[in-house]
């Protein structure tokens, strides 16, 4: 019997895919004895490919935030400087790749949460198309943007994990109807059209700034026409997607009750204190701020001004990238504002996520695919 495209290379995976017979944890306390009983549907491909997943990588709680600092189980370090953490929720598979623990890892991406610590650890991340890649079997966090997705240290690593993960997935309403498909890492790049945002570029330091033309000049170089252009949508689309995520995300997360699933507490006099108790025990202190925002814009006062008009923007900002798209071939874009994460105050967390996210938000809001090299 022929051996699988993968066979015998080692892979990480992030801790809200479920392993059959692993704890998946999503780094919560709430979760923090439950031992997946299936497997998710990118781990029965990677298996059936003969890859071996040697562990579990660590995670922000739920797969909220932009640091990595929330996990219950423990913070990664980047590799490169270990007195500082390279950000982003899948900061654990990075940081595996980055220090050549594995050769790949997997994550998933619900605003950033490749990107960023792709960016910060410098190896190659991707957050593929919406629906090329199953979600059956991931913990969801706010599943309308969120979408697995490859590290590697090369192109060629990328290709090589994205074309096995790849392909539809009856187990997943969202899932795209193409069986397969086909990436290829030798596609001539002369006589394409890059453009730069000169809207979001601005918001980025100075260190940023400069991979950024570095990269330009590189491509530049190569053939590729590069421009930059006026397109003011990043910050509409980050309002919008904040909005969103936290909306689904307090949906997904109702069900850790300490009754029907996760943590329960120890004492309680009635099924009220139980709730309580039980949740409070479980949850960080991001994950109840994502709570109670969730449940604000979801309220019959909000509900019409922010939800549903955020579900509204997301139509025009696709709408206007793809208008975008059919004048440029891609968007060279910073990933983030700069190049060394600097860790800030728990209590700043959800505003420090979110003014960071005006660089990832876009391609979760509508689905499109992003790739991190070089650090942008």
């Amino acid at each position: 019997e022929a051996l699988g495209a993968l066979a015998g290379i080692p892979l990480a995976v992030k801790d809200n895919i479920h392993v059959k017979g692993l704890k998946t944890t999503c780094s919560s306390r709430m979760l923090e004895n439950f031992v997946a009983p299936f497997n998710a549907t990118v781990t029965d491909k990677l298996n059936a490919s003969d890859a071996i997943i040697v562990g579990k990588t660590t995670m922000d709680e739920f797969a909220m935030g932009s640091s990595g600092e929330s996990s219950k189980l423990a913070v990664a370090k980047n590799p490169w400087d270990i007195s500082r953490i390279p950000g982003g929720s899948s900061s654990g598979s990075a940081v595996t790749v980055a220090a050549s623990q594995v050769p790949f890892a997997m994550g998933t991406d619900t605003g950033g949460s490749i990107r960023m610590p792709a960016a910060y650890t410098g190896v190659l991340g991707l957050k593929p198309t919406y629906g090329t890649v199953s979600r059956y079997g991931v913990i969801s966090c706010a599943a309308s943007g969120e979408q697995v997705g490859v590290y590697a240290p090369d192109a060629e690593g990328v290709k090589e994990i994205i074309s096995v993960i790849a392909g539809h997935d009856d187990k997943d309403g969202t899932s795209l109807p193409q069986k397969e498909y086909e990436y290829s890492t030798d596609i001539a790049v002369a006589g394409k059209k890059v453009c730069i945002v000169k809207e979001l570029l601005e918001k980025a330091g100075d260190a940023t700034k400069a991979n950024v033309i570095k990269y330009a000049d590189a491509l530049k170089a190569n053939g590729v026409e590069v421009e930059e252009i006026s397109w003011d949508f990043f910050d509409l689309a980050n309002t919008a997607w904040q909005i969103l995520m936290c909306a689904e995300t307090c949906n997904n997360v109702s069900r850790y009750d300490g009754v029907k699933y996760g943590h329960r507490t120890e004492q309680y006099r009635n099924i009220d204190e139980l709730y309580v108790k039980s949740r409070t025990e479980g949850f960080n202190f991001l994950t109840k701020a994502v709570i109670l925002y969730g449940s604000d814009v979801l309220s019959k006062n909000r509900y019409k001004d922010c939800y549903d008009k955020s579900l509204r923007v997301r139509r025009v900002i696709a709408d206007a990238t793809k208008e975008l798209l059919e004048k440029y071939d891609a968007i060279l874009a910073p990933v983030c504002s700069k190049t060394e994460y600097t860790a800030y105050d728990i209590k700043d967390a959800f505003t420090k996520v979110f003014e960071e996210s005006v660089f990832t938000a876009l391609p979760n809001l509508i689905g499109t695919p992003a790739l991190v090299s070089g650090g942008v």
